[in-house]
């Protein structure tokens, strides 16, 4: 895997991925960039939501779930003085399908966490991890939730 990324000006930079795609980054104002992009820190937290939500939606349809969405929404505190590291990242989980069976939901974020996607593995070297999920029922069912 490998990635190059380059100065454009003020505190902007575009990254061209070994597969060809272009992601640009800027920084905050008043340190100098002008808001214009994510900043890298964002696109790190991002790229943990999207591994882990490629794998539950995966491990899910590999169990033969009806599953028709999966949205995680990650909140995140980071460390007061540098480097600022993330401290603790909540994901929330809203998995929707027909019929899913709390306990395959379960056990598919957990695979995520703790075996599969390494984007959080990683993270949780300085970061407390948490994992919340919601089921919504596709049909007549109402929403299940659960916090690990």
């Amino acid at each position: 895997m490998d990635c190059t990324v380059k100065w454009l000006d003020g505190m902007a930079f575009i990254a061209e991925t070994g597969t060809g795609h272009l992601v640009t980054m800027d920084g905050a104002p008043e340190a100098g960039g002008r808001n214009l992009a994510p900043r890298p820190m964002e696109l790190l937290l991002a790229g943990a939501g999207g591994c882990s939500a490629f794998d539950v939606v995966l491990i899910l349809k590999r169990a033969r779930q009806a599953v028709t969405g999966c949205e995680v929404r990650l909140d995140a505190e980071r460390a007061d003085a540098d480097p600022k590291v993330f401290t603790r990242i909540t994901f929330h989980y809203t998995v929707s399908g027909h019929n899913l069976k709390p306990e395959v939901v379960k056990r598919a974020i957990d695979l995520s966490a703790e075996k599969y996607c390494s984007a959080s593995i990683m993270l949780s070297k300085t970061a407390e991890m948490l994992h919340e999920w919601t089921i919504v029922e596709t049909g007549p069912q109402a929403a299940i939730e659960s916090t690990d």
